[in-house]
């Protein structure tokens, strides 16, 4: 039924925008400065130098913005208990069914290849992906669709015969427009209702995304079975 896979990074594979939005509400609140939830959640998933132009704004000023960001780094390094940005529910045991099946997987994510590369190999599956592409290699961010189509075009496939994994409502309506069938795994903020019944399925956790895969997938996992 699909021939690929495509994840976002961010808040699906990783938990990292639960890290970063702690971080930066609590850098921020040391200056007398409070930052919304509403507000933090509104970037997410869109690629770095929209997001920091956001926060530039919302702060009041490029000097500001980068005091701050200087701040949440150190806190982010100060992190002593395991991987700054750990890995999320059941990422490994699906990855390890769709390597089984000879899935190939890419990741579409708004922050730059460096960095994906980085974070997956830390916690150890950047070797379940078979390309990346990041956010620093397209000229414009999620929810543009470009992060996705160039995922998928390493991939050797049409983005319009990939599931793609979403947590955000940015990332979401990147995949969509890209042409992607959408699974939702809500992480800070679900999407909203518009984005939601466009999508294939909302799931609590990627664990829940492993009984789906015969029907994704039927003519790999026969050949698995063979």
């Amino acid at each position: 039924m699909f021939d690929a896979v495509l994840f976002d990074m961010d808040g699906l594979l990783l938990d990292s925008e639960r890290v970063l939005m702690q971080a930066w509400t609590a850098a921020a609140a040391e200056e007398g400065i409070t930052i919304p939830h509403e507000v933090y959640t509104a970037v997410i998933g869109r690629a770095m130098q929209e997001s920091q132009a956001l926060f530039t704004q919302m702060l009041g000023g490029i000097e500001r913005h980068a005091h701050l960001r200087a701040k949440v780094v150190e806190r982010l390094h100060a992190r002593r208990e395991g991987p700054v940005f750990p890995l999320k529910p059941g990422v490994v045991e699906l990855l390890g069914a769709l390597r089984a099946r000879r899935v190939p997987c890419a990741v579409a994510s708004s922050s730059g290849v460096d960095e994906i590369r980085h974070r997956l190999e830390v916690v150890g599956v950047l070797h379940h992906f078979d390309a990346v592409a990041g956010g620093n290699e397209v000229s414009r961010g999620k929810p543009d669709p470009a992060v996705y189509e160039l995922a998928a075009s390493r991939l050797g496939v049409s983005a319009h015969a990939c599931i793609a994994f979403e947590d955000s409502e940015n990332g979401a309506r990147a995949a969509l427009a890209a042409g992607a069938t959408l699974v939702v795994v809500p992480d800070l903020r679900r999407p909203a209702d518009e984005v939601m019944t466009r999508c294939l399925h909302e799931l609590a956790s990627l664990h829940d995304a492993r009984e789906h895969l015969p029907r994704w997938f039927p003519d790999r996992f026969l050949l698995e079975s063979a």
